[in-house]
């Protein structure tokens, strides 16, 4: 599987964002889809996740009420929707793919796309 994220940029604070991540190959579906990030200075974390069908999503706690994430498989595209961004969004965001159960630990995930930053100014 291989992932092409997308949609990072710079928005101003209270904004929101749509990132989306493409993966290639006919199995998408078989996947849990994971998005993480990496502030700058900091260790790479997780913000979001779903499950195979797209029925289950667990957020990280800053992202409740502010971030979505949802699926595509007829698309095999996991796109994560950022409302009221905040300076402390800031940050590389990753979309990672993980055989038939996602997780909250990067480590955990079998395959990752390249990255697209985010910047949120104040």
């Amino acid at each position: 599987v291989q992932l092409q994220a997308s949609g990072g940029g710079l928005v101003q604070a209270g904004g929101p964002l749509r990132l989306s991540c493409a993966a290639s190959g006919p199995t998408f579906s078989m996947y849990g889809m994971g998005w993480f990030r990496q502030p700058p200075g900091k260790e790479r974390e997780f913000v979001a996740a779903i499950s195979l069908n797209g029925g289950n999503a667990y957020y990280v706690d800053s992202g409740k009420g502010r971030f979505t994430i949802s699926r595509d498989n007829s698309k095999n595209t996991v796109y994560l929707q950022m409302n009221n961004l905040k300076p402390e969004d800031t940050a590389v965001y990753y979309c990672a793919a993980r055989k038939f159960q996602f997780t909250t630990y990067p480590n955990d995930y079998d395959y990752w796309g390249q990255g697209t930053l985010v910047t949120v100014s104040s």
